[in-house]
């Protein structure tokens, strides 16, 4: 019996050493959680300070056609709050994602047994996913009009509304590329550092395509990305980088630092120049586009240790079933999209000249 008791109280010391064990542990959990998304906000101005996006391309593909299926029926879908809403299950982390989740959350909202408002009231840091993936994927989809052949029209063209994707591929239609995740590895040209990109090798005078609209930011030399075009969005959240444009003949030749260029656009031709102080210069081993984007929620973060640039591989995937087709002018050389395109964002600011340029107020320090 003194056997039985003393086993017994042997069992329930454990149990009780395990249990506060599991909930220290758990302690320890939640609070570098809470100490993790602390550091992603700045705490005075309440703005992203950091965003790590892996968002694979088969949820943003699962999600885009989602949204689109939707824009027809009583129940409309926003592929970014569909994200958003997964993102915050997983905790940022999509290796996690499948299909079923996403089917499964379309369903409540489509059946009406739930609205993203009830599903996502009290949900942590839902709207930190929100507002950092609507940074990435803000401008892409939407209403917008495009050329489309047609026989019948003249010129062979007619304009045609659309709501879907506008925006699109670096890379020009038809033109061979191969890239893989180099989001991260070392660099070590001028300094030792992180390679802040996504490198997309093709051949030279290949040419490169704006895949949002914005307007040009930054336009010439660079040390570490030779000739190099940079394109802010509208709504000044994104910033994408193109670097290492060809030698001689770099970008359009209609461009400058303040031009308004739409989603498709022809901003220039593939190369090698860079990694050198001298201008014009190739010397990069290797053809291809160093293609990045920057995420600025405030313009502290323009110029400083705090820049935020994310992995576009997933992205790039995604981007892929939209791409521009080109045509080349004789006379000029230049390249040209096919069908031309009417972005509702852009044609605000070129019909109206709303927007206004002033050289002081833009200073992007670009790393390569």
């Amino acid at each position: 019996m003194v056997r039985k008791s003393k086993a017994l109280h042997i069992v329930l010391c454990e149990l009780i050493v395990l249990a506060l064990l599991s909930s220290f542990i758990i302690k320890q959990s939640l609070d570098t959680e809470v100490a993790f998304f602390s550091s992603m906000y700045d705490s005075e101005k309440k703005f992203i300070k950091w965003v790590s996006f892996d968002v694979t391309s088969k949820a943003l593909d699962k999600a885009y056609e989602y949204d689109v299926k939707s824009q027809n029926e009583e129940v409309k879908l926003n592929w970014i709050e569909l994200l958003a809403y997964l993102g915050a299950k997983y905790g940022g982390d999509f290796s996690k994602y499948k299909d079923k989740h996403m089917t499964e959350l379309v369903k409540k909202l489509q059946s009406k047994e739930e609205t993203m408002e009830s599903l996502t009231e009290g949900m942590k840091y839902y709207d930190y996913y929100l507002d950092a993936y609507t940074a990435v994927l803000g401008g892409m989809v939407g209403e917008y009009e495009i050329e489309v052949p047609d026989e019948t029209a003249p010129g062979g063209k007619r304009w045609e509304k659309k709501y879907g994707l506008k925006a699109f591929l670096p890379i020009a239609k038809y033109y061979p590329f191969s890239h893989f995740d180099d989001f991260g590895v070392s660099r070590t040209y001028g300094f030792k550092r992180k390679h802040l990109g996504h490198d997309m090798m093709g051949q030279v005078g290949t040419p490169i395509i704006a895949v949002e609209s914005g307007y040009v930011e930054a336009l010439g030399w660079n040390q570490y990305g030779g000739w190099r075009i940079g394109i802010r969005s509208f709504d000044h959240k994104r910033y994408y980088y193109y670097a290492h444009l060809r030698k001689n003949f770099p970008y359009n030749k209609s461009l400058e630092v303040g031009s308004i260029v739409q989603a498709g656009d022809v901003i220039g031709y593939m190369g090698r120049t860079g990694y050198s102080r001298t201008e014009n210069t190739n010397n990069i081993r290797t053809t291809h586009l160093h293609f990045g984007i920057q995420l600025i929620f405030d313009e502290s973060q323009k110029e400083s240790v705090n820049e935020i640039w994310i992995d576009c591989y997933e992205l790039i995937k995604f981007l892929y079933k939209n791409r521009c087709e080109v045509v080349k002018d004789p006379e000029t050389k230049e390249y040209h999209r096919v069908y031309q395109i009417n972005d509702p964002v852009a044609e605000h600011y070129i019909k109206r000249s709303i927007y206004k340029y002033d050289d002081d107020d833009f200073h992007i320090h670009i790393y390569e």
